[in-house]
């Protein structure tokens, strides 16, 4: 989180493009119903693109992001859509995911960089979103969306909630991380290497990169939260796409294609690896920000994002979650003024507040409700209002209303955990960067790291990383990511 956010317009854009028609799928060549044109969807794309670019931010590299889009516009070139103005991006997420909006904007996190072991593996991925594209997937999800009125575009008992506190789509930017069905899955797998091929990559990079995503999954510590999940099951997926590999080598030989490990490798090293301390860093629990110095503890066990604009925190399997973000002080009231402002602007009514201290800083924190235009649906917030070094942050949690009394206990206990942070704390908070260390004889993914790291990230995480089953040990020679902090 590092500047101010903006109420989301993604939703509104999204509607706006609505008209309902057929069209030719691009790939299958079929009829089908979908709810946008061609021209509606780039529009609709572009959009988007913008709020993507806001909230999650773009990975400061140059390079490396010239280096994907190169081999992106390479693949698309080849597609069933070339004529689409495609984009493609490194977004500054640790979260391993990859995903694709209407109209050709390919996005790869960060994180998932981390995972693929070479260029092919690179193509699979890149490959794969634009069959979610070429295919018109990503239209067709919208439009069983919308049609359906699922997901956070109209749906959600918590759009009052989330209206409240600058958007709780942001955190997950709504309806650009529709799911897919497993047909669309492996359609898009097969694309993908159908792609690779036709560009001159070993296509056997997309099961390679199914399998690390399987395995990353099994890790259980490093993977993507279910709730922001956008692609199910890839253990299962590589056996499905094996036959595709088969049918797809006895057309072309795959000898001569491109695989590139060290060309890739070394475009990784200094790569920052997991949250980027200048947009703050989440420890367990914790979220610390060592540039706007100030630190807080999320309820323990909850699944915490970091982005660019706000932090969002949602217990485990109910819809219950907690939102951090900046506010925008234009009125010279007082902080209670500006609080019930801020959430009467947003439907909510105060039912209870006061002015406080928490931790020696001036706060204001209340109890609000409101009701979901929609749905009918009662939701209540307990947020909180705080001034530290001239600005002002709401650290509020929310919630359907027949389950605020079970949460509340927890909202208040992060809200009161808000707390400066001092000059020397802020300083020993480094980023860890990717390295690479040459395997010696006897080396086990335990001693590295321990000895290499030391133990930033566990052994099983760095053998999932390195593109090898957890019970399998590197080979001597092997030259292997580590994780090193500063």
């Amino acid at each position: 989180m590092s500047t101010l956010t903006t109420r989301t317009v993604i939703v509104a854009a999204l509607l706006a493009f609505v008209v309902v028609g057929c069209a030719t799928n691009p790939v299958t060549g079929r009829r089908e119903f979908v709810m946008m044109s061609e021209a509606q969807e780039i529009a609709m794309g572009q959009e988007a693109d913008a709020q993507v670019r806001e909230q999650m931010g773009v990975y400061d590299d140059p390079e490396l992001q010239a280096y994907v889009s190169e081999i992106g516009h390479e693949m698309a070139a080849l597609s069933h859509r070339p004529d689409l103005p495609w984009s493609f991006a490194v977004v500054d997420s640790p979260i391993v995911n990859a995903f694709a909006i209407p109209g050709g904007y390919i996005y790869l996190t960060r994180g998932i960089m981390a995972y693929l072991g070479d260029e092919a593996d690179l193509a699979g991925v890149l490959g794969h979103e634009i069959g979610h594209v070429t295919a018109r997937h990503s239209v067709q999800a919208y439009t069983r969306a919308t049609g359906a009125q699922l997901g956070l575009v109209a749906g959600s008992v918590f759009s009052p909630a989330a209206r409240a506190l600058g958007g709780l789509a942001e955190s997950g930017l709504g309806v650009l991380f529709l799911r897919y069905g497993r047909d669309a899955e492996l359609q898009s797998d097969r694309l993908g290497a159908e792609y690779a091929v036709q560009s001159g990559w070993d296509p056997t990079g997309v099961r390679d990169m199914l399998s690390t995503l399987g395995r990353l999954r099994g890790d259980g510590g490093s993977g993507i939260p279910s709730w922001l999940s956008t692609h199910p099951e890839p253990d299962v997926r590589v056996g499905r796409i094996d036959p595709v590999l088969d049918e797809l080598s006895q057309q072309a030989s795959f000898d001569n294609l491109r695989v590139n490990r060290a060309g890739y490798l070394d475009r990784l090293d200094g790569m920052l690896y997991g949250e980027n301390p200048d947009q703050g860093i989440v420890r367990g629990s914790e979220f610390l920000h060592p540039v706007l110095r100030f630190a807080l503890r999320f309820p323990e066990g909850w699944d915490v994002i970091n982005m660019p604009t706000q932090v969002v925190a949602q217990q485990p399997g109910e819809e219950v979650f907690m939102v951090l973000q900046l506010v925008e002080n234009t009125d010279s009231g007082s902080l209670e003024q500006l609080a019930i402002g801020n959430m009467r602007e947003s439907g909510f009514a105060v039912e209870s507040g006061g002015d406080t201290r928490i931790n020696g800083l001036t706060a204001y924190i209340g109890t609000f409700a409101g009701e979901d235009a929609q749905e009918g649906a009662q939701a209540r917030v307990r947020a909180a209002f705080i001034q530290h070094d001239g600005t002002i942050y709401l650290l509020g949690g929310m919630t359907e209303a027949s389950a605020y009394n079970r949460a509340e206990t927890a909202f208040n206990e992060a809200i009161r955990s808000f707390r400066p942070m001092d000059a020397s704390e802020a300083e020993s908070i480094r980023p860890n960067r990717l390295r690479f260390y040459t395997v010696r004889q006897g080396d086990t993914w335990q001693s590295i790291a321990q000895g290499v790291g030391p133990e930033i990230v566990p052994p099983e995480t760095l053998a999932v990383m390195n593109g090898f089953p957890v019970n399998e040990q590197p080979r001597p020679g092997d030259r292997v990511k580590v994780v090193q902090a500063g």
